[in-house]
């Protein structure tokens, strides 16, 4: 994030002196089918803003660099009343929980998401999806973490997943439940708090994960994995959390 000082003679969308912010790409083909869908997180030849090239062999400069040269297209406008510093995190971990819970319809009132995990991305899947109107219950395994959940990020409900009696009461309440959690772990526990046709979407990174495929087929349930959300989506998502 910062502010434009150049601009080429070429540029429509951005003047100097404004405040921007790019995320995690700042290239892609622009052609594909996943490009004119607004959709280029999924292009097969997006270029990542950090320890990546540009076609033309040029290195990319991420958030570590002072300065940065940018395609207009990717670049996202900055709302005046929202700090630069503490947004930042918004365009990587923000739009990482923000594009699966508008991608698989957990953003209306009245649907009940999970949550697994509180640390970076946890917090902001439920920050974010309470402001999108749903019902949220985070699931840990520590007990610890419930007053954090409940009073400071306000969570309406908290699991401790080594609970089974916890888990077996809330057997087949959620609509889909965001699995931040990278350490590996077992996803029959968290299969078996969805409803029928329920998602169980990993935004995480485990190593070795086992599929529980007879609740997924009994229950017409699915896990499924979702990259960041396209540059159209995340200026939507950055709109709201001003």
């Amino acid at each position: 994030v910062g502010e434009v000082t150049e601009v080429g003679s070429k540029v429509e969308k951005y003047k100097i002196g404004d405040k921007v912010g790019v995320g995690c790409l700042v290239g892609s083909c622009r052609q594909c089918e996943e490009c004119t869908n607004n959709e280029e997180s999924y292009c097969p030849k997006q270029v990542l803003s950090i320890n990546a090239r540009y076609y033309d062999g040029t290195i990319t400069y991420g958030g570590f660099s002072n300065l940065m040269v940018t395609d207009e297209h990717f670049i996202i406008r900055w709302p005046e009343n929202l700090p630069l510093d503490s947004g930042a995190p918004l365009l990587c971990a923000g739009i990482t929980t923000y594009s699966p819970l508008r991608r698989f319809g957990l953003d209306k009132p009245g649907v009940n998401v999970g949550v697994v995990g509180l640390g970076g991305i946890g917090h902001l899947s439920v920050r974010f999806a309470k402001a999108l109107g749903s019902k949220v219950t985070v699931i840990s395994t520590s007990s610890n973490k419930k007053k954090e959940a409940i009073e400071t990020f306000r969570a309406d409900d908290f699991l401790v997943s080594h609970d089974q009696e916890q888990m077996q009461a809330a057997a087949g309440t959620l609509d889909g439940i965001i699995d931040t959690v990278s350490a590996n772990h077992s996803l029959l526990p968290l299969v078996n708090l969805l409803k029928p046709h329920g998602k169980l979407i990993l935004v995480g990174l485990p190593q070795k994960l086992e599929v529980p495929t007879f609740p997924l087929i009994l229950g017409g349930k699915a896990i499924v994995g979702t990259a960041s959300g396209g540059v159209k989506e995340t200026q939507e998502m950055i709109e709201i959390r001003s």
